[in-house]
């Protein structure tokens, strides 16, 4: 109850922010947080958003599918073993900080314009760090995990599924959340550089036309949308780690 009276707060607390910047700089760069809310109703109920939308959620389920199967399967493969892992953390770390968008281009030219590069740049945001937080969690595991599995004479795969995935979900799921958002992030950048359709394309349309009405609330969706996600995404943590303790 607490946290959702904390969390109704902030939000409150941003809308009186943003009416404050309104008043400040005015009709140039922004609208008030009533008239943009009205505009996004419309644009919820307006005849091809479904189509849009629908195209954009397609497009960011596919990604973080494959973002969570690859980033999770790399983290496993690099933390059950000392020697990977060493070799393969720091290749990690450092594709992490590279920019993504340098990588564009190579995109394009191996998948195309259209939902597969939308789906591959999505991906490439979340896998590495869903795999980096896969890796520390297995690093940070008891060590008398790993004796019980040689014990019960456990296949280093059945280790992985039985033993060490249920004590390691916890810190998993935390690189899936952060993972999440930048899938979220890659799939509409990838909509807004390379597609004709999507939300990430009604944005870069409405930037071309410097239609701010548009600007703001298609940016009031996405943000409502990964608050909402995030927020009940932050509920099953909680869960998972309350469990663990």
């Amino acid at each position: 109850m607490t946290s959702a009276r904390n969390n109704l707060l902030v939000i409150l607390a941003l809308i009186a922010l943003w009416q404050l910047a309104y008043w400040a700089i005015g009709d140039l760069a922004l609208r008030p947080p009533l008239d943009t809310l009205r505009k996004a109703a419309a644009l919820i109920a307006s005849e091809g958003f479904t189509a849009h939308l629908a195209e954009t959620m397609r497009a960011f389920a596919l990604a973080l599918g494959i973002a969570v199967v690859v980033g999770v399967g790399l983290g496993f493969c690099l933390g059950m073993s000392r020697l990977a892992g060493e070799v393969g953390e720091p290749l990690l770390v450092s594709f992490y900080s590279l920019p993504k968008i340098t990588l564009y281009p190579i995109v394009l030219l191996i998948f195309g314009i259209g939902m597969p590069s939308k789906i591959a740049f999505g991906a490439l945001h979340g896998i590495m760090p869903i795999a980096i937080f896969t890796l520390g969690a297995l690093r940070n595991l008891p060590p008398v995990l790993g004796r019980t599995s040689r014990a019960l004479r456990l296949s280093r795969w059945q280790s992985a599924w039985t033993v060490l995935l249920p004590a390691a979900r916890p810190e998993i799921f935390t690189g899936l959340r952060l993972g999440f958002s930048l899938t979220l992030i890659g799939t509409l950048l990838g909509e807004m550089f390379a597609s004709q359709r999507g939300i990430g394309f009604l944005l870069m349309q409405a930037i071309g036309l410097h239609d701010t009405d548009l600007i703001m609330a298609l940016t009031l969706l996405i943000v409502a949308f990964a608050i909402t996600a995030s927020m009940a995404l932050l509920a099953v943590d909680k869960r998972l780690r309350h469990g663990a303790a």
